[in-house]
């Protein structure tokens, strides 16, 4: 079975938006790859995209391997800590 990339992305912007530092800047799902971009609302340059990789994982656009499809929730509270957002 093929993991619906699109689903699992909006999935991750909607745990992201429980954080109330962050802001989901873009969620981008016709481009290729799809992504999330994802911003501290207190600082210009505390910003990072994520994709989903085919495999179920959630990456930075680094090469940073936030988490598994498998739980979502965990992965977006990755993300917080490295953006220094406050916990959900």
């Amino acid at each position: 079975m093929m993991l619906d990339t699109a689903l699992c992305l909006e999935r991750f912007a909607w745990f992201i938006g429980r954080h109330a530092d962050l802001s989901v800047e873009a969620l981008a799902l016709a481009s290729d790859p799809a992504y999330v971009s994802v911003r501290n609302r207190f600082s210009a340059t505390l910003m990072e995209s994520v994709t989903c990789s085919e495999n179920g994982s959630f990456v930075t656009s680094w090469g940073y391997r936030l988490g598994s499809t498998d739980d979502v929730e965990s992965a977006a509270a990755r993300l917080a800590f490295l953006l220094a957002a406050l916990p959900a």
